[in-house]
Parts: C-alpha cells; sequence; structure tokens
C-alpha cells in the first residue's frame, strides 16, 4: 500500500508559478515511478510529466518547456515545477506513484496510487 498526498495548490495569476509536491509513503520511494496528472472539468485526467526511478522524464506537449518534474529521495518527494501558467492549466492536479514508466516509448502508465488532488486556479 502506498499513501501519496499533494500540496501546493492554488490561486495564481497569468504568468505566475507555482511549485507543487507530492510525498509517498509506503514503498521504497528510490525504486518507484511517479506522475503528475491533471483533470479540468468536463476533461479526462491527462499525463502531463513522469520521472522514471532513475530520474528519466517524459512530457506533455502542453507543457514541456514550461513544467519541470523532479524529486527528492530523501525526503520522499516529487515536484512539479509550473512557470508561465496560462488560463488553460486550471485544473485538480495530481500525482500518481509506483507506476509502470515504458523507456521505449517514453510513456507512463498510473498505478492504482493516488493522491487527493491539488486546486491550481490560474486567473486575474
Amino acid at each position: 500500500q502506498v499513501h501519496v498526498v499533494e500540496s501546493g495548490g492554488g490561486l495564481v495569476q497569468p504568468g505566475g508559478s507555482l511549485r507543487l509536491s507530492c510525498t509517498a509513503s509506503g514503498s521504497i520511494f528510490s525504486s518507484i515511478h511517479m506522475g503528475w496528472y491533471r483533470q479540468a472539468p468536463g476533461k479526462q485526467r491527462e499525463l502531463l510529466a513522469a520521472m522514471s526511478s532513475t530520474g528519466l522524464t517524459k512530457y506533455a506537449q502542453s507543457v514541456k518547456g514550461r513544467f519541470t518534474i523532479s524529486k527528492d529521495n530523501g525526503k520522499n518527494t516529487v515536484y512539479l515545477q509550473m512557470n508561465s501558467l496560462k488560463s488553460e492549466d486550471t485544473a485538480v492536479y495530481y500525482c500518481n506513484a509506483g507506476g509502470t514508466y515504458y523507456i521505449r516509448r517514453s510513456d507512463y502508465v498510473p498505478s492504482d496510487y493516488w493522491g487527493q488532488g491539488t486546486q491550481v486556479t490560474v486567473s486575474t
């Protein structure tokens, strides 16, 4: 069993920045893959960024160059640094722990371990 908790959401103006944090406990953090997703009202949940246990990363085209995923194994925490935020980035952001990272096709398939979500609102 893996317990996942996100934090760091909030209200930010367009062009601003936020950093989301996700702590995963109950597993050996350094050996698991992690992913960040978001879901806007009326839309499907989409993968934004993923990081393999060895530090490989994958980004959705919509956030490439603006969002950065990183992790601190000592703190069992993965981060999502979000810069140059746009109104269309408004959504609930979710962290997933322990999914499968496919190196060859650069893809991440989520596990059943999700956090509760954190709201990000980009607005004036």
